[in-house]
């Protein structure tokens, strides 16, 4: 597990002290977010990792219902409810329940393989997916939605479970996609629509990404340096700690810090497929579930990576995705940790 631990510790290094830069009290609690995670991690390890893959269907309700609550009685901030506050801990339960989701759907496809399609088991699956995503959607929380979604189809493709299921799925979400568009709350369409005519309306719904995209800028090669970024502690840049954190760290390190934590990413992503390869090589229902398992772990850290970093540099729209170990937040850092305290 060290080939995976150690560049998640260094990426990890790069958002500290890009938030230790803007505002160390920020940076603070986020080393204490690391450190719970680990210790999460650690006990996982050594004592609940089978029991928690044996109990996951168990934990995937558990979590779904969690979610629930969260819709009901979180705590709103600018409108969403994503959060319960536990005084010492904000508890994000869309984030936590993810490796739940990707446990429980991977033990789920393995089983659905081997058995003959239903239209019983086809609305199980359709259920599997469509509880949890369109919860998170009226939190509103339209990114991590998205999220569920993507790890959905890519467990779905990699399974051996029958296409008829595969078209059939595809079929109705061609149907009711254009539905949801009814419960997109006024400003998730004006973000899509703004980053179509981003430079018409820089002081409405596209000054987000326009700053965003000043700050990267501004870094130019090498960066301002720890704690004289502008844009970020200046408040030009809205949301400098989560969702363009990583504007906030190019501003201070520059495009070579940038750099350098791209490669981290490409180098805990080869850990993580190395892993999936020998996975594949086996042939038993445990691998099979395992090398799901794995892969949608590989594919949550890459989508968010991806679609964050893309929104940063203002060639994807902005959808409200945290990215993994530079973003602040606890939920997020511990469930990363959770999801590969139970990699085989």
């Amino acid at each position: 597990m060290i080939s995976i631990l150690l560049p998640s510790f260094f990426i990890f290094i790069f958002g500290f002290f890009s938030l230790l830069g803007i505002n160390p009290q920020i940076a603070r609690q986020q080393f204490i977010n690391f450190a719970i995670g680990f210790v999460v991690f650690y006990i996982i390890r050594k004592f609940g990792r089978k029991f928690i893959i044996s109990n996951a269907q168990f934990f995937f309700f558990l979590f779904t219902l969690l979610l629930l609550i969260t819709y009901i009685i979180g705590f709103e901030v600018k409108g969403s409810k994503r959060w319960i506050d536990l005084y010492f801990f904000n508890f994000q339960s869309s984030e936590f329940l993810k490796v739940f989701f990707i446990l429980y759907l991977s033990q789920l496809f393995v089983k659905l393989s081997n058995i003959e399609y239903t239209f019983r088991r086809l609305a199980l699956l359709l259920l599997m997916l469509l509880i949890p995503s369109f919860i998170v959607f009226k939190q509103p929380d339209l990114g991590n939605a998205i999220v569920y979604v993507y790890l959905f189809f890519i467990l779905l493709f990699f399974s051996k479970i029958s296409k008829k299921y595969i078209v059939s799925i595809i079929s109705f979400l061609f149907l009711i996609v254009p539905l949801l568009v009814v419960f997109l709350k006024d400003y998730q369409k004006n973000r899509i629509l703004s980053f179509f005519s981003l430079y018409l309306e820089q002081q409405g719904n596209a000054y987000n990404m326009i700053q965003a995209m000043i700050t990267v800028g501004s870094g130019k090669w090498f960066g301002k340096g720890l704690g004289l970024s502008t844009q970020s502690r200046l408040f030009f840049l809205p949301e400098n700690k989560t969702d363009f954190a990583f504007s906030t760290l190019i501003e201070q390190f520059g495009f070579f810090g940038g750099f350098i934590v791209l490669v981290l990413y490409l180098v805990l992503f080869f850990f993580l497929f190395k892993r999936i390869t020998l996975l594949l090589k086996k042939n038993d229902d445990e691998s099979k579930i395992m090398f799901l398992y794995v892969l949608g772990i590989f594919s949550y850290i890459f989508f968010q990576m991806f679609v964050n970093i893309g929104m940063n540099l203002g060639v994807l729209p902005i959808a409200g995705i945290a990215l993994p170990f530079i973003s602040s937040g606890g939920s997020l850092i511990v469930t990363l940790f959770l999801g590969f305290a139970l990699i085989p």
